[in-house]
């Protein structure tokens, strides 16, 4: 069976049908994956970029988003890589105002039980991750022999 992996330019103009050529060549190729025809492969990459263009080029809203792919992701014929952890991230997409990466990391977080290392304040709304607590003596005593950023390193 043909698989493909799905551009992002492709999904759009599933989702959207805003294309006279494209569209219906896109919705074509969805509904031969639905048929068991072929299988669509819809990475991490491409999902994230598809939230990215529909909430900040087409002002899309947030839960509209999350429902569209929601239904895509879990349609017949379609294979999403970390498929239980983008539903969650855009289940927290849709309920938060945090940026899709930062619902996709704690996605991931909450699935592995893995901590979650940032600086980023956004991530106070997830109660069911683990964060790495930032300890301004530590770090001041660690960094006092030598510089381990990577452009110290020759």
């Amino acid at each position: 069976m043909l698989k493909y992996l799905l551009d992002t330019n492709v999904l759009l103009r599933f989702l959207r049908g805003d294309d006279a050529q494209h569209s219906p060549a896109a919705r074509a190729l969805f509904s031969d994956a639905c048929d068991g025809k072929c299988v669509l492969i819809l990475t991490e990459v491409a999902l994230a970029e598809a939230v990215w263009v529909l909430d900040s080029f087409y002002q899309t809203e947030r839960e509209q988003i999350a429902e569209w792919l929601h239904k895509v992701i879990i349609s017949a014929g379609i294979r999403c890589m970390k498929q239980d952890e983008m539903l969650d991230a855009l289940h927290r997409f849709a309920s938060t105002k945090c940026d899709f990466l930062d619902c996709y990391l704690a996605a991931l977080a909450a699935a592995s039980g893995d901590h979650l290392a940032t600086f980023d304040k956004d991530f106070d709304c997830f109660d069911d991750i683990k964060r790495w607590q930032f300890k301004r003596s530590e770090i001041e005593t660690r960094t006092n022999g030598g510089d381990y950023s990577p452009t110290s390193r020759g």
